[in-house]
């Protein structure tokens, strides 16, 4: 006859098997051969989560708030606390004040920046936290290449790391290309328009179905002739509902219909979700 001590301890160990199978499960489920890529909807700012089909996660900037805490947990498994790549565009607060919250709260094995420095708190604090989170550190320039599987990203700008150097922190934003089959995502930061000649001038491959548009859809960035060189089927603007800066300004908004390009926009749709199994798109 069993005793009590017993059967808890067999019941104990029928809810161990059950929750183990339900892990494996849903990590089998997540398993479906699909790159996803997620514009958070952050306000004026930028943040994007990218996952590969074999769970390599990656995030781009981490928006003005801590609000990007909230967006990781519903992107990622609650018991999964680890980042395989942050990738920092620039110094600018929204972009980097979100990426503090996640050097304390997940822990990152690579960590992606162009080198500049910044003279504000937020920079300071980042930097401190970057030493504390003994990650390894990247100084991106163009041909950085990161791999993920299937999934590569390969910076494109600058053309050379601003280590120790204080400059203009939109026109060096990082560009990235994320490729996944015949399937290309092109991340601009803040780019501006002195980028996207450089960038045209270099004759680099710059084709790619989606575009982040780059500054909000500031009037800065996003020339018609970058545009004819990127020929994006879909340009994601990450930006602030109602925001002071009137943006997207409206000579891009003209820029991008008169190439037939669809307009995704964090501000009228929220998070903005693209599913690719490297030869099509889901939005």
């Amino acid at each position: 006859m069993a005793t009590r001590g017993s059967l808890k301890y067999y019941l104990l160990t029928i809810l161990i098997l059950v929750l183990g199978n339900v892990f494996v499960w849903q990590f089998i489920f997540q398993l479906d051969n699909r790159l996803k890529v997620v514009f958070f909807d952050v306000g004026e700012g930028d943040s994007i989560f990218i996952q590969t089909p074999f769970l390599h996660q990656i995030l781009i900037d981490g928006g003005p708030t801590s609000q990007v805490i909230d967006k990781l947990g519903k992107q990622m498994p609650f018991w999964d606390k680890t980042l395989d790549v942050v990738m920092l565009t620039h110094p600018d607060y929204d972009h980097l004040r979100g990426l503090l919250d996640v050097l304390e709260n997940y822990k990152v094995k690579l960590i992606v920046y162009n080198g500049a420095q910044s003279d504000s708190k937020t920079w300071q604090k980042w930097l401190a936290q970057i030493e504390k989170e003994n990650a390894r550190v990247v100084l991106g320039k163009k041909g950085t290449m990161i791999l993920a599987g299937d999934v590569k990203m390969a910076i494109l700008y600058p053309f050379e790391h601003l280590a120790l150097q204080t400059s203009n922190n939109n026109q060096n934003s990082l560009v990235a290309k994320l490729s996944f089959g015949a399937i290309h995502f092109l991340f601009t930061g803040d780019a501006d328009k002195t980028a996207e000649e450089a960038m045209l001038l270099s004759q680099q491959d710059l084709k790619s179905q989606v575009l982040k548009v780059s500054h909000h859809g500031s009037a800065s960035a996003t020339s018609a002739e970058f545009l004819n060189a990127v020929l994006p089927l879909i340009a994601v603007i990450s930006v602030g509902k109602d925001n002071s800066y009137h943006h997207p300004h409206q000579q891009v908004l003209n820029n991008l219909a008169q190439l037939g390009i669809t307009v995704l926009r964090t501000d009228q749709r929220g998070d903005i979700k693209i599913l690719s199994d490297g030869k099509s798109l889901i939005y």
